[in-house]
């Protein structure tokens, strides 16, 4: 018997991006997890990102603000749900800040640095509360602005 709100499989709810980037897998971490590192590589060029508070600890929230060309800033909440240093980074926009519940979660990001032949194998995974919502992230450019983010992480990584 299958029940109908598992009948979705978490696969038609997923947008993955991986990378083999040529940096150590602690400057891929260091760049998630500092504030005035992410700030130099997280929103693709020409938007910035002027803002990143972060206490990266389970329970820990965060506050990451996108600056449109325009000026426009869009204010990213969220909080962690799993640290483990250089390896593995889950965070959701489900919680703002201390477990108050987001109006509308939309997504948790399972981030993981893996060595990989003197290179690191960078995955992005990103789960979402429904199928309409992953599309909406796809339809958003999601491939397209996490690619870009991604090239930008990786120079930045290879400099630290």
């Amino acid at each position: 018997m299958t029940d109908a709100t598992t009948a979705v499989s978490a696969e038609d709810r997923e947008l993955v991006l991986t990378r083999l980037i040529d940096a150590p897998r602690e400057n891929l971490y260091r760049a998630w997890t500092e504030p005035e590192l992410l700030k130099q590589w997280f929103a693709p060029l020409p938007y910035t990102t002027p803002v990143a508070e972060m206490d990266v600890r389970p329970g820990g929230a965060n506050l990451i603000v996108m600056r449109g060309p325009d000026g426009t800033e869009m204010p990213n909440r969220g909080v962690y749900l799993e640290v483990v240093k250089n390896e593995k980074l889950v965070f959701t926009d489900a919680y703002t800040k201390a477990w108050e519940p987001a109006q509308k979660p939309f997504m948790t990001v399972i981030l993981t640095f893996e060595d990989e032949g003197g290179k690191t194998r960078y995955t992005a995974r990103v789960r979402h509360w429904t199928v309409e919502d992953r599309q909406t992230h796809e339809n958003m450019g999601f491939h397209q602005g996490w690619g870009l983010c991604a090239d930008q992480l990786a120079a930045l990584a290879a400099k630290l």
